[in-house]
Protein backbone atom coordinates (compact mmCIF):
# COMPACT_ATOMS: atom_id res chain seq x y z
CA UNK A 1 0.00 0.00 0.00
CA UNK A 2 1.35 3.47 -0.67
CA UNK A 3 3.06 4.98 2.36
CA UNK A 4 1.96 7.63 5.19
CA UNK A 5 4.94 9.05 5.32
CA UNK A 6 5.12 10.99 2.49
CA UNK A 7 6.62 14.52 2.64
CA UNK A 8 5.50 15.86 -1.08
CA UNK A 9 6.55 18.95 -2.60
CA UNK A 10 4.45 20.97 -4.54
CA UNK A 11 6.24 21.38 -8.01
CA UNK A 12 7.36 24.65 -8.75
CA UNK A 13 6.05 26.49 -11.74
CA UNK A 14 8.87 29.50 -11.67
CA UNK A 15 9.36 29.95 -15.50
CA UNK A 16 13.01 30.69 -15.02
CA UNK A 17 13.78 26.88 -13.35
CA UNK A 18 13.61 24.52 -16.80
CA UNK A 19 14.01 21.44 -15.29
CA UNK A 20 13.20 19.85 -11.77
CA UNK A 21 14.81 17.61 -10.22
CA UNK A 22 13.96 16.11 -6.71
CA UNK A 23 15.04 12.64 -4.37
CA UNK A 24 13.02 10.48 -3.06
CA UNK A 25 12.92 7.59 -0.68
CA UNK A 26 11.37 5.01 -2.75
CA UNK A 27 9.37 2.45 -0.68
CA UNK A 28 9.29 -1.37 -0.41
CA UNK A 29 7.49 -2.57 -3.08
CA UNK A 30 7.05 0.34 -5.39
CA UNK A 31 8.68 0.11 -9.08
CA UNK A 32 11.14 2.78 -10.14
CA UNK A 33 8.55 3.88 -12.63
CA UNK A 34 5.69 6.43 -13.88
CA UNK A 35 3.88 4.12 -16.24
CA UNK A 36 2.20 0.54 -15.34
CA UNK A 37 3.12 -2.77 -17.17
CA UNK A 38 0.25 -4.52 -18.65
CA UNK A 39 -1.45 -6.70 -16.28
CA UNK A 40 0.68 -5.73 -12.86
CA UNK A 41 -1.19 -4.30 -10.43
CA UNK A 42 2.16 -2.54 -8.86
CA UNK A 43 2.60 0.51 -7.20
CA UNK A 44 4.30 3.41 -9.20
CA UNK A 45 6.00 6.71 -8.11
CA UNK A 46 3.21 8.80 -8.94
CA UNK A 47 1.39 7.73 -6.39
CA UNK A 48 4.08 9.59 -3.90
CA UNK A 49 3.63 13.15 -5.10
CA UNK A 50 2.45 15.44 -7.81
CA UNK A 51 5.34 15.29 -10.00
CA UNK A 52 5.71 17.61 -12.86
CA UNK A 53 4.72 16.23 -16.60
CA UNK A 54 8.09 14.15 -18.20
CA UNK A 55 9.54 13.20 -14.93
CA UNK A 56 11.66 10.10 -15.30
CA UNK A 57 13.81 8.38 -12.41
CA UNK A 58 17.62 8.29 -12.64
CA UNK A 59 18.55 4.49 -12.90
CA UNK A 60 16.12 2.29 -10.93
CA UNK A 61 15.91 0.52 -7.62
CA UNK A 62 13.80 -3.01 -7.71
CA UNK A 63 10.81 -3.64 -6.48
CA UNK A 64 12.31 -5.30 -3.25
CA UNK A 65 14.54 -2.38 -3.10
CA UNK A 66 14.56 0.86 -0.59
CA UNK A 67 15.62 3.91 -0.37
CA UNK A 68 17.54 6.87 -2.73
CA UNK A 69 16.32 7.85 -5.90
CA UNK A 70 16.73 10.45 -8.42
CA UNK A 71 14.48 12.20 -10.48
CA UNK A 72 14.45 14.48 -13.02
CA UNK A 73 12.77 16.13 -16.40
CA UNK A 74 15.64 16.78 -17.67
CA UNK A 75 16.98 13.91 -20.12
CA UNK A 76 20.72 15.03 -20.42
CA UNK A 77 20.68 15.15 -16.92
CA UNK A 78 19.88 11.78 -16.54
CA UNK A 79 22.12 10.39 -18.99
CA UNK A 80 25.17 12.29 -17.46
CA UNK A 81 24.51 10.42 -13.78
CA UNK A 82 23.51 6.93 -15.17
CA UNK A 83 26.81 7.08 -17.73
CA UNK A 84 29.68 8.07 -15.43
CA UNK A 85 30.79 6.15 -13.05
CA UNK A 86 28.83 7.51 -9.90
CA UNK A 87 28.96 6.01 -6.24
CA UNK A 88 25.88 4.18 -4.65
CA UNK A 89 26.33 2.95 -1.45
CA UNK A 90 24.52 0.80 -0.23
CA UNK A 91 23.37 -0.80 3.34
CA UNK A 92 22.65 -4.18 2.61
CA UNK A 93 21.30 -6.42 5.74
CA UNK A 94 22.15 -10.20 5.19
CA UNK A 95 21.42 -13.44 6.21
CA UNK A 96 24.21 -14.86 8.46
CA UNK A 97 27.12 -13.12 10.22
CA UNK A 98 29.15 -12.05 7.29
CA UNK A 99 32.74 -12.50 7.89
CA UNK A 100 36.03 -10.55 6.48
CA UNK A 101 36.94 -13.55 4.02
CA UNK A 102 33.49 -12.52 2.41
CA UNK A 103 33.47 -8.93 2.51
CA UNK A 104 37.32 -9.32 0.98
CA UNK A 105 35.85 -11.16 -1.75
CA UNK A 106 33.00 -8.66 -2.66
CA UNK A 107 35.85 -6.05 -2.22
CA UNK A 108 37.73 -7.62 -5.31
CA UNK A 109 34.51 -9.03 -7.30
CA UNK A 110 32.63 -11.51 -7.33
CA UNK A 111 31.54 -13.71 -10.55
CA UNK A 112 27.51 -13.49 -10.86
CA UNK A 113 25.47 -14.07 -14.07
CA UNK A 114 24.01 -11.40 -16.38
CA UNK A 115 21.37 -12.69 -18.94
CA UNK A 116 22.87 -16.11 -18.82
CA UNK A 117 26.21 -14.38 -19.31
CA UNK A 118 28.83 -14.81 -16.37
CA UNK A 119 30.59 -11.17 -15.31
CA UNK A 120 32.85 -10.82 -12.97
CA UNK A 121 31.86 -7.60 -11.01
CA UNK A 122 34.41 -4.71 -10.63
CA UNK A 123 36.23 -4.28 -7.14
CA UNK A 124 33.91 -1.85 -5.04
CA UNK A 125 34.09 -0.43 -1.75
CA UNK A 126 32.33 -2.66 1.14
CA UNK A 127 32.73 -3.12 4.72
CA UNK A 128 30.87 -4.25 7.54
CA UNK A 129 28.68 -2.26 9.57
CA UNK A 130 29.24 -2.42 13.38
CA UNK A 131 25.54 -1.95 14.13
CA UNK A 132 22.14 -1.94 12.66
CA UNK A 133 22.00 0.98 10.60
CA UNK A 134 19.09 3.83 11.63
CA UNK A 135 16.84 3.13 8.91
CA UNK A 136 13.00 3.67 8.78
CA UNK A 137 10.43 -0.18 8.90
CA UNK A 138 10.26 -1.78 6.02
CA UNK A 139 6.88 -2.46 7.08
CA UNK A 140 7.13 -5.86 6.34
CA UNK A 141 8.62 -8.66 8.20
CA UNK A 142 12.24 -8.89 7.11
CA UNK A 143 12.29 -12.33 8.93
CA UNK A 144 11.95 -14.42 12.36
CA UNK A 145 14.97 -13.84 14.35
CA UNK A 146 14.63 -17.13 15.96
CA UNK A 147 15.97 -18.30 12.17
CA UNK A 148 19.67 -17.25 12.69
CA UNK A 149 21.80 -13.89 13.37
CA UNK A 150 21.67 -11.46 10.58
CA UNK A 151 24.12 -8.55 9.92
CA UNK A 152 24.53 -5.46 7.80
CA UNK A 153 26.98 -4.38 5.59
CA UNK A 154 27.87 -1.49 3.13
CA UNK A 155 28.96 -2.18 -0.49
CA UNK A 156 29.68 1.22 -3.00
CA UNK A 157 29.50 0.00 -6.31
CA UNK A 158 30.33 2.65 -9.56
CA UNK A 159 28.14 0.18 -11.95
CA UNK A 160 24.74 -1.13 -11.28
CA UNK A 161 23.78 -4.52 -13.24
CA UNK A 162 20.62 -5.98 -12.51
CA UNK A 163 20.13 -7.34 -9.30
CA UNK A 164 23.38 -7.06 -8.73
CA UNK A 165 24.36 -6.34 -5.07
CA UNK A 166 21.80 -9.56 -3.94
CA UNK A 167 23.68 -11.73 -6.67
CA UNK A 168 26.84 -10.37 -5.08
CA UNK A 169 26.02 -11.34 -1.78
CA UNK A 170 24.44 -14.66 -2.68
CA UNK A 171 27.77 -15.27 -4.31
CA UNK A 172 30.16 -14.80 -1.28
CA UNK A 173 27.68 -16.91 0.81
CA UNK A 174 25.10 -14.50 2.44
CA UNK A 175 21.59 -14.41 0.66
CA UNK A 176 20.47 -10.31 1.05
CA UNK A 177 17.08 -9.78 2.72
CA UNK A 178 17.11 -5.98 3.01
CA UNK A 179 18.69 -3.40 0.42
CA UNK A 180 18.17 0.41 1.05
CA UNK A 181 20.46 2.79 -1.05
CA UNK A 182 21.48 5.82 0.85
CA UNK A 183 23.95 7.61 -1.22
CA UNK A 184 24.43 8.92 -4.81
CA UNK A 185 27.49 10.60 -5.41
CA UNK A 186 27.43 13.73 -2.71
CA UNK A 187 23.57 13.60 -2.48
CA UNK A 188 22.39 11.51 1.06
CA UNK A 189 19.26 9.65 2.19
CA UNK A 190 20.02 11.86 4.93
CA UNK A 191 16.98 10.98 7.99
CA UNK A 192 14.02 10.52 4.89
CA UNK A 193 11.45 8.75 5.91
CA UNK A 194 9.83 5.86 3.16
CA UNK A 195 8.17 7.72 0.60
CA UNK A 196 9.82 11.44 1.20
CA UNK A 197 9.68 13.77 -1.80
CA UNK A 198 12.55 16.31 -1.50
CA UNK A 199 12.97 18.84 -4.66
CA UNK A 200 16.95 19.20 -5.10
CA UNK A 201 17.76 23.08 -6.88
CA UNK A 202 19.70 21.00 -8.78
CA UNK A 203 21.96 17.38 -9.32
CA UNK A 204 25.47 18.98 -10.17
CA UNK A 205 27.15 17.82 -6.78
CA UNK A 206 26.67 14.61 -8.11
CA UNK A 207 27.98 14.62 -11.38
CA UNK A 208 31.37 16.63 -9.78
CA UNK A 209 31.55 16.45 -6.28
CA UNK A 210 33.74 19.35 -5.96
CA UNK A 211 30.45 21.53 -6.74
CA UNK A 212 28.86 20.50 -3.84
Amino acid sequence: MPTDNVTCLTPTTDDIQSHQHFKIFKPFGFLSQFVPETRKKKHLLGELCQFPDKTMAIGRLDHDSEGLLLLTTDGMMSHKVRSKGIEKEYYVQVDGDIDTKAVSLLQNGVEIGINGTKYLTLPCKAFKLNAEPTLPSRGKKIRDPRHGPTSWVSITLTEGKNRQIRKMTAAVGFATLRLVRVRIGDIQIDDMRAGDVIELNNLDSVIDPNLS
